[in-house]
């Protein structure tokens, strides 16, 4: 392409993208779909960095939105806050999910020191679990979940289930696993970069995320998805073309 054609095809493109952006604000949910194999026997919602942070109003917006798709259950893969002083309230939220979620914790969980006694009950009275370095066999969908924290993850799996899924924070990490393979694995941290431009991508990414910024992959590891994520980072609370995501899995 020359470059007299990129010019004229980006000046046609972004007023487009402006004017879309501009109704979409860094609040406006998207509810994406991930078909693993067909037909798929088992549908779950993935979800990840809501960085709650007292926006009540937005926050039941999303558990609004996850309960009206009536899945199986609900994977939430870290970054639940920013600040511990919001764990309590993000995680009434979190029970306000009709169906089990199992989630992990994401780096701001950590440095935040979120107290994560609090969490493993918000997760646990929803039916689910909070499973950093665990594994939880559902066997009425024959799926075995597990879930990676500080530590890495548990090294026995569930030899009578078939399907395995991963939930993991940082992308990167599906390609250090070692050995292991997984039917899906699932991830967060990128936010999708949270600015996207046309034939650019991601502005700026954190550390943890290689090459896989938003969307599915092929992966040393197996099939990666990397959601955009709930929230934004709360020194940068601004989307542009990379809408907040809530994304229903078939498998």
């Amino acid at each position: 392409m020359t470059r007299r054609k990129f010019l004229t095809l980006g000046a046609l493109t972004l007023p487009v993208i402006a004017a879309d952006t501009l109704a979409m604000a860094p609040t406006r949910l998207r509810v994406s779909k991930l078909n693993v194999n067909e037909p798929g026997t088992c549908r779950f919602v993935h979800f990840s960095d809501l960085h709650y942070a007292g926006d009540a109003h937005y926050a039941a917006e999303v558990v609004e939105t996850i309960n009206a798709l009536d899945p199986q259950f609900a994977c939430f893969t870290g970054d639940l806050v920013e600040d511990r002083k919001f764990a309590t309230e993000a995680l009434s939220f979190i029970e306000q999910i009709r169906k089990p979620v199992y989630g992990i914790p994401g780096n701001h969980d950590y440095w935040s020191q979120a107290p994560f006694d609090e969490y493993e009950r918000a997760f646990a009275k929803t039916g689910g679990a909070w499973m950093p370095d665990r594994r939880v066999a559902l066997y009425e969908h024959d799926i075995e979940l597990v879930g990676m924290g500080v530590t890495g993850m548990p090294a026995v799996v569930a030899e009578d289930i078939t399907r395995h899924v991963l939930l993991l924070h940082y992308p990167v990490m599906a390609d250090h696993l070692g050995t292991r393979q997984f039917d899906l694995i699932l991830a967060g941290h990128s936010h999708g970069g949270q600015v996207r431009l046309p034939f650019v991508g991601a502005l700026s990414l954190p550390l943890g995320v290689g090459v896989y910024d938003y969307g599915r992959y092929d992966t040393p590891g197996g099939l990666l998805y990397v959601n955009a994520g709930i929230g934004t980072l709360s020194q940068f609370p601004v989307r542009f073309n990379c809408p907040p995501e809530i994304t229903v899995v078939t498998i």
